[in-house]
């Protein structure tokens, strides 16, 4: 009997998009654009100087395919420092079983609402992941959430597991969730921003139209992920990812032993320690200024957390210190969406304020230095694989851009609108957005590269420059949950255990769905005079 051929490994896939981006530096030509910098909403931005390209001789690549995984690593260095350290510091909370105890918590919790009729007849489960995808929806939308996600994978995918599904769903309802709205935009500044601001639009203009398309894109997301779950809900095995999941049920068991219940000193001390920190911290920042899109507000963000902290420490560690570690994992995540929202937080900052959650998770129980360190270590080992194929992947984009091949690419699809109708230009501005969101997936790069071209050649044939931002801005939304190139997905995947392929396989339908569905909210923007358009 022939044995059954295996789908290739992440690490092989990756390293034949390597292959291929190589291979295409010796058949394309070399070319560039003059670049100039300019001011974007109060950021200087490099972009794309009109008419300027230029052919160049080509840099055909050959020994640096090998050479692709280095420079990854290094291009990539601070998302893969960033799964290093949530990977730490989770570990140390997992040991804790804090985590678990929550889980448990919410569960009983969504059993007690399934006594109400209401609730049972829609399905407590469908308006709990509802609620939850709409949340990451906004934040994608608002702030640009994309690399924060990575560390909320973590912990929807045990309670997804838990509650009968799998670790695809405790992806979905936080990345895609987040991608959904990314691709909505709302105000999302690295986005919309950029686009309207090097298109010379009033910043966030149109917002009446994309918060219909926000609405229809996360209708249509919610409603796929739903009619999934009800399919794994009765037949688990059914899930392409059954298998991979083996290591999130093992986890589970090994944490279902019995947990002591109880309040260490250390645990005492470290709520004093935070809470004088709070007070001091809230004297220091009695005001901040929270920004959303173009709007911001000025609130005592720092004095009321710290009151509250003080409340909810104080009531959680009456139950145990593993409500006082879930307590600490809230505030992180609210510090989080505080840090980016008004003081402008990245990967560092977040991943130092979960790494500082591990250490004091470790410390309220009671755990020595050494076993703090060997837990964190642990906890690195873990997550490792899914590090480095950040780092492999980032290669693709190395070889490209060291090929001279991006902008000779550009170039030619840019050319391949001309004498099109309005219909067709917008549409094919959009494919040629998402053929370019598989070799640059960042949203704030490819708007600076690709909008000062597209909004100039809009204005040539009579198309809407908002027509023409809206279809970057689906055009860059979209594919970022399949493109291989993206760190972000490549590291959710990893945190998630799901090999590439299998999602490749399951996102498939969705993804073919929103591409035409965004081919379709396309159309109003040059056929019906919408605000802002």
């Amino acid at each position: 009997m022939s044995q059954k051929r295996k789908f290739p490994h992440t690490y092989v896939i990756i390293f034949y998009l390597i292959l291929i981006s190589a291979a295409l530096t010796w058949v394309v030509p070399g070319g560039y654009f003059e670049r100039e910098t300019v001011v974007v909403n109060g950021t200087p931005r490099e972009v794309v100087t009109e008419d300027s390209f230029t052919y160049a001789p080509g840099k055909p690549q050959t020994w640096q395919i090998f050479s692709a995984f280095f420079d990854g690593f290094v291009d990539r260095a601070d998302i893969i420092v960033f799964i290093l350290m949530i990977g730490g510091a989770f570990w140390i909370m997992n040991e804790s079983k804090a985590i678990d105890v929550g889980i448990m918590a919410f569960l009983r919790k969504a059993e007690a609402l399934n006594k109400v009729k209401i609730f049972r007849r829609l399905g407590t489960d469908n308006i709990i992941i509802t609620l939850i995808i709409l949340m990451f929806s906004i934040f994608g939308a608002t702030f640009g959430m994309s690399e924060e996600t990575i560390a909320f994978v973590i912990i929807f995918v045990p309670l997804s597991i838990k509650m009968g599904y799998d670790s695809i769903v405790g992806l979905y309802i936080c990345y895609v969730a987040a991608a959904l709205g990314f691709a909505g935009a709302l105000l999302n500044p690295f986005t919309i921003g950029i686009a309207q601001g090097l298109s010379h639009l009033p910043l966030f203009s149109g917002i009446e139209y994309r918060l219909f398309c926000w609405v229809v894109i996360n209708i249509v997301g919610i409603a796929f992920i739903l009619r999934y779950m009800s399919r794994i809900k009765k037949r688990p095995e059914r899930s392409l990812v059954y298998e991979n999941d083996a290591y999130w049920r093992a986890r589970q068991q090994e944490s279902s032993e019995q947990v002591d219940y109880h309040r260490p000193l250390s645990a005492i001390l470290t709520f004093i320690a935070l809470g004088i920190s709070g007070v001091i911290v809230a004297f220091l920042y009695p005001f901040t200024t929270l920004s959303v899109g173009n709007a911001s507000v000025i609130w005592p963000v720092f004095p009321v957390l710290s009151a509250v902290f003080i409340v909810s420490g104080w009531l959680s560690l009456k139950k145990s210190v593993h409500f006082f570690i879930l307590n600490l994992l809230s505030f992180t995540i609210i510090l989080l969406i505080v840090g980016v929202m008004g003081y402008g937080w990245y990967v560092m900052e977040i991943a130092t304020l979960f790494m500082a959650l591990g250490i004091l998770s470790g410390i309220s129980m009671n755990y020595s230095p050494n076993r703090i360190t060997t837990l964190f270590l642990d906890g690195v080992k873990d997550i490792t694989s899914a590090a480095l194929v950040v780092g492999l992947a980032g290669g693709i984009i190395i070889i490209l851009q060291n090929g001279q091949v991006i902008d000779t690419l550009l170039h030619g699809m840019s050319g391949a609108m001309a004498n099109l109708g309005n219909i067709a230009t917008v549409g094919t501005m959009y494919l040629i957005q998402t053929g370019i969101n598989i070799f640059i997936p960042s949203g704030s790069a490819k708007a600076a590269l690709t909008m000062p071209i597209m909004s100039q050649f809009s204005d040539l044939i009579g198309l809407s420059r908002q027509a023409t931002v809206m279809a970057f801005q689906f055009g860059d939304g979209f594919t970022n949950m399949i493109t291989p190139t993206s760190g972000v997905l490549i590291g959710a995947l990893g945190v998630a255990r799901i090999p590439f392929d299998k999602w490749l396989r399951w996102i498939t339908p969705l993804m073919i769905i929103l591409i035409v569905l965004g081919f379709l909210l396309l159309i109003p923007t040059v056929t019906m005079k919408l605000n802002g358009f």
